[in-house]
């Protein structure tokens, strides 16, 4: 028995699955004071009504929102920086870049390390790795006594050039070990070896700065599952699709970032075809990911807390392996207003599970995303997670009520502009990313999950021209479903900038090398013995500010990763380059055990038939407003068994509408297909 755990903004979802598929799944408020005390009470209640025995459970697999929320919210350990002389600032003047030209009051995150915290240490190594000026050791010593003093908890250091010469950093790191044990410390040359200063710099105190929260999680999580009668330590989702140690991610907090979102990406590239769309809506975001030749993307640069209509550029940058997705801020818990236009707008800011939506009766009053699909019929008031809450119709009609009375419509139509308006912000969003990477989202099919992603899926995909969508079993706790089918991983990078026409294969295989060793000790300090590694060069031709990423093989060399470079590089912007040399900046070695064998599919013990549950109304305009609309129990769907629109499949979790002129057919895997 293997369980997945995922903490979300407003719901931690819970799965387990055995040899046959999944048993059990569970949803429950996340308690943001405590997160680890909902993961207890969660899997106390998944293990009770299933009638698991907590000593039958081999793994739990976890993934979290924690980090993240620790950097927006400025939670973390009070951190200097110790940079390189005249390189203290490098945090605050980033790179000089406006993501938004014109706008004169232009915001930016603040540094997590304020000035007079960031320090400018006596030393110099040169891009080629040559000592230019020694580290003054004395001046780190004193003020290493002066901020364990002053109550310091975490010192980042980032020296110019650290990623080709770790010598000084490593010699300060042991400085501070002697003179403030208590101190933490990070190295850039450790946690981000590689090129590019701010970057590397941001990531770096980014990972101190939450390394203390993080770890006493971690610490309380596995004494909670020890008092549950768990055996065996957790392992923690990374925001890569890999899996970690709980020793390695408190080492490095910064690879569970995005966690949470991983999961579902994953577990969609498992279940699909080579080439689809991820939709992940929950109660707080939606997240959109493209899945490629059967692997979710992966990029480098990632950003934390954006500050402007989530516009690159305004946010802190972190610089490690995420799979590559967009994040919107609209989910169920999305607040809707007027704003000073007078234009209905839905999110960034959400409800969450404190006090949460209008309907939940927890307090809360501000219209919603899952008020306004309460109001349409979209949702039963009395089998909101299969019973477990029940919803409050009058409180979201009084909510939604106060938007329609500004915008001179009924509360129906307002519902419906929330609706679509969130339906359309995605598309967008969709239609962006897809294109940017290359591809025709009209052409994908859409794999939608969350709690609230296939109650919008068929309207995204009708508003982005998608063919189809697909609610995969469990599609409300997919996540936690896929932290499952992911392996022990880790990503290792080298930079190393140099023509290709200049190597020769004896050096990149030796840097290679080193990186595998490396992955290969670390895995099997978890057990695994089976290590495959997947080398990997990031290219850009002569004069590029930028690079992409080209699988490197053996074979005819340069010729042959120049070619993959071509190829790659045609894939993405359907042309080919400048007649100029080729380059590569960076060496990657992704070290991964083997993929687990597990089954997504419901393993249902409810007798098959009868899968109709009665009819309610529902809101569809194309329908002339609200119609009787079918209302069908999933768990008794059988496979090819077909629902017309427009119709209503409930499950515990989650709510797939079909609208009218839709049908949906279960698949042989018991996803339901929705054409459009």
């Amino acid at each position: 028995m293997k369980v997945g755990v995922d903490i979300g903004g407003t719901f931690t979802d819970l799965c387990a699955v055995d040899g046959t598929g999944i048993v059990a799944v569970g949803k429950v408020l996340t308690t943001h004071d405590e997160p680890a005390r909902a993961v207890e009470a969660g899997l106390a209640a998944l293990f009770a009504d299933a009638g698991i025995a907590a000593r039958d459970v081999e793994q739990v697999v976890h993934g979290t929102t924690l980090v993240t929320n620790a950097l927006i919210e400025r939670k973390g350990s009070r951190t200097a920086l110790l940079a390189t002389a005249g390189f203290r600032d490098v945090l605050e003047m980033r790179r000089e870049h406006r993501y938004e030209l014109y706008d004169l009051a232009i915001e930016l995150p603040e540094p997590l390390v304020p000035r007079h915290l960031r320090f400018d240490v006596p030393e110099r190594i040169l891009a080629d790795g040559s000592v230019h000026i020694g580290l003054d050791e004395e001046y780190v010593a004193r003020l290493g006594r002066e901020l364990a003093a002053r109550g310091i908890g975490a010192v980042a250091i980032c020296f110019l050039h650290a990623f080709t010469n770790p010598a000084h950093e490593r010699r300060a790191a042991e400085v501070l070990a002697e003179v403030a044990p208590g101190l933490r410390v990070a190295l850039s040359s450790e946690v981000v070896p590689e090129i590019r200063e701010f970057e590397r710099a941001s990531t770096t105190v980014a990972n101190v700065y939450v390394q203390d929260l993080t770890e006493r999680y971690l610490r309380d999580l596995e004494h909670r599952l020890r008092r549950l009668g768990v055996g065996g330590a957790p392992h923690i989702m990374l925001s890569n699709g890999g899996l970690a140690t709980v020793d390695t991610a408190a080492r490095y907090p910064i690879r569970i970032l995005e966690s949470g979102p991983a999961g579902g990406a994953i577990a969609a590239a498992s279940l699909g075809p080579a080439d689809l769309l991820a939709f992940d809506m929950g109660g707080t975001t939606a997240k959109l990911c493209l899945i490629a030749d059967g692997a979710p993307l992966v990029t480098h640069q990632f950003e934390v807390d954006r500050k402007y209509r989530l516009l690159p550029g305004s946010g802190l940058p972190v610089q490690v392996p995420v799979i590559d997705m967009i994040e919107i801020g609209v989910g169920g818990g999305s607040i809707a207003r007027i704003d000073a236009l007078g234009l209905l707008t839905v999110g960034p800011d959400s409800a969450g599970s404190e006090p949460g939506p209008a309907c939940y009766g927890r307090g809360g009053t501000e219209p919603t995303v899952t008020d306004a699909d309460l109001v349409l019929g979209y949702l039963d008031p009395a089998y909101f997670l299969g019973g477990g809450m029940t919803l409050d119709a009058a409180a979201a009609r009084a909510a939604i009520g106060r938007i329609a009375e500004k915008l001179g419509v009924s509360v129906e139509e307002a519902a419906w502009g929330i609706h679509t308006s969130v339906n359309e912000d995605m598309a967008n969003a969709a239609r962006v990313h897809a294109v940017e990477r290359g591809q025709d989202p009209a052409k994908l099919p859409m794999y939608t999950f969350g709690g609230a992603g296939p109650v919008h899926g068929a309207g995204v995909a009708r508003a982005l021209g998608a063919p189809s969508i697909v609610a995969p079993p469990a599609a409300g706790v997919l996540s936690a479903a896929g932290f499952l089918t992911a392996p022990l991983a880790f990503d290792f990078v080298r930079s190393a900038r140099a023509a290709v026409r200049d190597l020769s294969w004896e050096q990149v295989d030796a840097l290679f090398a080193e990186m595998e060793a490396e992955g290969t000790a670390l895995l099997a300090k978890s057990g695994v013995d089976d290590v495959t590694h997947r080398r990997i060069a990031e290219m850009r031709y002569s004069g590029q500010g930028y690079e992409i990423r080209v699988p490197v093989h053996g074979g005819s060399w340069p010729d042959t990763l120049i070619d993959e470079f071509t190829a790659t590089y045609r894939a993405l912007y359907r042309r080919s380059g400048p007649e100029v040399g080729v380059e590569v900046l960076n060496w990657r070695v992704v070290s991964s055990g083997p993929v687990p064998d597990v089954t997504l599919r419901l393993a249902s013990t409810e007798p098959a038939g009868n899968a109709r549950k009665g009819s309610r109304k529902a809101y569809f305009p194309t329908a002339d407003g609200f119609v009787d609309t079918d209302v069908f129990d999933r768990y008794r769907l059988e496979s090819g068994d077909r629902v017309d629109g427009p119709a209503i499949v409930e499950e515990r979790e989650s709510t797939v509408v079909v609208p009218p002129g839709a049908c949906c057919v279960v698949r042989g895997d018991a996803g339901l297909e929705v054409t459009v």
